[in-house]
């Protein structure tokens, strides 16, 4: 685990652009449709005893990380994107060497009844 002093940096490991077509909504068009949903995950880990000993043990598996955030976007509907973002950042805790992670979830096909290039909310949450 990194040293928790505040000169050290972390290093990070970002999974940007993972995309589904998913049920999340508020709205009864949006869970029987359904519709595209990116989300753009930023690890926060130390990486150097990885990059030591060029051991995929020692950091975090990101195409394991993404199928298992992949399961999350297309699995049980949300209301939320905050709760969809949440559940995210829980996956990607789970793993112990990522000390932070911040999570950003884009609906750019939401009805927001004007135009707009993308909705999105971002959280970012750390190891107790």
């Amino acid at each position: 685990m990194a040293d928790a002093h505040p000169s050290t940096r972390l290093d990070r490991i970002a999974i940007q652009g993972l995309s589904a077509h998913a049920f999340h909504g508020v709205y009864e068009a949006e869970r029987r449709l359904g519709q595209t949903f990116r989300v753009d995950a930023v690890l926060e880990l130390d990486t150097a005893p990885a990059a030591a000993d060029d051991d995929l043990e020692r950091t975090v598996n990101y195409a394991e990380l993404a199928r298992a955030l992949h399961s999350v976007l297309t699995g049980e509907p949300v209301d939320l994107l905050e709760t969809l973002a949440q559940r995210l950042a829980d996956v990607c805790l789970e793993d112990p060497l990522v000390d932070a992670v911040e999570i950003t979830v884009h609906k750019p096909e939401a009805d927001l009844g004007v135009p707009f290039d993308d909705v999105a909310v971002a959280i970012r949450r750390e190891r107790p």
